[in-house]
């Protein structure tokens, strides 16, 4: 629906876009300009179908870029949300895709030979925290090996600049917060975050044997418009509206960072053109950084840098959905942790940008969505 689609994309973009594909400006460690450098202006998104996928192409084709995106459109949640996502950026020149599972090293060769990418953004994963309880392999083969490949290909091609997205499942349930990239996560307490963990240290292993610029993402619990069926907000939303109960968890004393997702679209375009230096070409330290002595690889957090009570965010939905919600209080599912809290000082500090928006803005632009979405 076109409606939907315009409110959908709505919301801020990046403060560092290169229009018509002009070159972008570099900068050091301390964040001084360092001249123009290659332009920017063919980028590669796996998992581009997906939840973040979508939204991030859409943002970086309104800034002028091509984007080429792969997505293996399994059957985890709705496909036929994943195709009409594909569907919308299909309609905006300079998007091409390819529907290939990351472990057709073959296909995903090929298609990024022809490409031939600047940048490489890696969003594919297997998602879902509790389905890793389930289907463990599925996390291993597609979070750990299909990452590998990905590595693999960016190393093959020499990219400018390779992004990964990571998670803030990997702090576990360390009560030191707001988490920040420098604290130790040693315990991982769900085979999801292991994956992604594990990942974070094979990218430093590249990054330091190949001299591949790397920077990881971590992204906290995410929310918007054309989001995944299987997140607690959409679940809950449907739900809701069709007067049905919904499941609340730790009888509903959770804490969670809440991120919409045009906020977390906004910093990673603003981190593409920040491609982590090498050791001995830095200038002065960022306060907080989390550059690694060895290899030219940075760890981001991209969060609200704040923590809303899970019954604040349900009564704030019921508000806007205009309905009440039934809800059965349940204890703590294995896997899951009390509170997330992202400092995101290290982002601001880069790029100038700071996640903001409110919680009654973002779910409000969610709603609509649905409503448009599913008619209801």
């Amino acid at each position: 629906m076109p409606g939907a689609a315009a409110r959908a994309s709505s919301g801020p973009q990046a403060g560092l876009t290169w229009p018509g594909g002009a070159g972008i400006v570099r900068r050091n460690r301390a964040g001084q300009v360092r001249g123009r450098d290659a332009t920017v202006q063919k980028i590669l998104i796996t998992g581009s179908a997906g939840f973040i996928g979508f939204h991030l192409a859409r943002h970086l084709l309104a800034a002028g870029h091509r984007v080429h995106g792969v997505d293996g459109m399994t059957p985890y949640y709705d496909v036929a949300l994943k195709r009409q996502r594909h569907a919308i950026l299909l309609q905006t020149p300079g998007f091409s895709a390819t529907e290939a599972m990351l472990g057709d090293m073959a296909t995903l060769t090929r298609v990024a030979g022809e490409f031939a990418p600047d940048v490489i953004i890696h969003l594919a994963a297997q998602a879902g925290v509790r389905y890793s309880l389930e289907n463990p392999r599925s996390y291993v083969e597609t979070n750990f090996t299909g990452s590998f490949n990905v590595l693999e290909l960016a190393k093959a091609l020499k990219v400018q600049h390779l992004l990964v997205a990571s998670t803030s499942s990997v702090y576990g349930a360390s009560p030191d917060m707001p988490f920040h990239e420098t604290d130790r996560t040693d315990h991982p307490l769900t085979v999801y975050a292991a994956t992604k963990k594990a990942v974070e240290g094979l990218a430093h292993s590249y990054a330091h044997l190949w001299d591949l610029p790397v920077t990881l993402f971590r992204f906290f619990t995410v929310y918007g418009a054309w989001g995944r069926p299987d997140l607690a907000y959409f679940k809950f939303a449907s739900a809701i509206l069709r007067g049905e109960p919904i499941d609340v968890y730790n009888h509903g004393d959770l804490w969670r960072d809440f991120t919409a997702v045009e906020d977390l679209v906004e910093g990673v375009a603003r981190l593409i053109p920040l491609a982590p230096l090498p050791p001995g070409s830095r200038g002065a330290p960022v306060e907080g950084d989390s550059l690694s002595p060895d290899a030219p690889w940075r760890i981001v957090n991209v969060g609200n840098s704040g923590k809303v009570h899970l019954m604040d965010f349900i009564r704030t939905l019921e508000r806007l959905l205009g309905r009440k919600a039934i809800c059965t209080f349940l204890p703590m599912q294995p896997g899951d942790v009390p509170a997330t809290w992202a400092d995101c000082a290290l982002l601001e500090r880069l790029t100038g940008f700071r996640p903001q928006t409110d919680l009654e803005t973002g779910l409000g632009r969610f709603v609509d969505w649905y409503r448009a979405q599913y008619r209801i």
